[in-house]
């Protein structure tokens, strides 16, 4: 069992990371002017989609409960809050300071969603830490009783 949640820890954490490099190539598709990182971006991702479908070990890795949970955790994470949360604070600094432009706005969102990966990894490593202390305090009490 704890082989499945460390899978889906690791499949999370990357699928989120692959994420956050779609959602800044298009930052940086806006700051350059052309649409070639966007295009890289999307590429990549496209392939990891492609051989998590086709590689049948990774596909069945995917179908468990403790991916799809963990995946849901870590969309809440990047895209629902971090969403909310530029949309707030576009709203605060619009009305206080300046408007802001389409492209600052994506900067915005795409600060919030690494604050959200980054928040979220640490509490991956924060779980797994207490798993590990727990397995180990278990196996202590097992051998002295």
């Amino acid at each position: 069992m704890p082989k499945v949640r460390h899978y889906a820890d690791l499949v999370t954490v990357l699928s989120g990371l692959s994420w956050l490099v779609v959602y800044w190539s298009i930052s940086l598709t806006a700051q350059v002017g052309s649409i070639e990182p966007t295009l890289a971006a999307l590429l990549m991702l496209g392939a990891l989609v492609l051989v998590s479908f086709v590689h049948r070990p990774i596909r069945v890795l995917l179908r468990r409960y403790h991916v799809r949970k963990r995946r849901t955790e870590m969309w809440m994470h990047i895209l629902a809050l971090p969403l909310t949360l530029a949309f707030c604070f576009g709203i605060v600094i619009e009305s206080v300071l300046a408007p802001l432009s389409g492209p600052q706005k994506m900067l915005l969102f795409n600060v919030f969603a690494t604050a959200g990966w980054l928040v979220f990894v640490v509490t991956v490593l924060i779980k797994l830490a207490i798993h590990q202390l727990r397995r180990r305090n278990s196996g202590n009490g097992r051998a002295e009783g």
